[in-house]
C-alpha cells in the first residue's frame, strides 16, 4: 500500500563546526541546498616568520708568518 509523504513537521539539526557560517539556503523540487563557508580567524591561520642570521660581532684575524722570518 501507498501512503505517500507525510503531512506532519519535519525537523533535522545539525552542529556546525567552528568557524562556518551559514551564507544562504534554498528549497527547489524538494531538495534543501544549504550554502557554508568555513572562515579561519588570522590568529589561526599560519605565519611565516623571517629568521635573521645573527651578524658576528668579532672579527677572526690570522697571523700572516712570512716564511723568511721563520728561519
Amino acid at each position: 500500500l501507498h501512503r505517500g509523504i507525510a503531512t506532519r513537521a519535519f525537523e533535522r539539526r545539525f552542529t556546525l563546526a567552528d568557524h562556518v557560517r551559514v551564507e544562504g539556503a534554498t528549497h527547489e523540487n524538494g531538495m534543501l541546498h544549504i550554502d557554508l563557508r568555513r572562515e579561519i580567524p588570522e590568529a589561526l591561520k599560519p605565519r611565516r616568520i623571517a629568521i635573521a642570521k645573527p651578524q658576528r660581532t668579532e672579527a677572526i684575524e690570522k697571523d700572516v708568518v712570512d716564511a723568511q722570518s721563520v728561519n
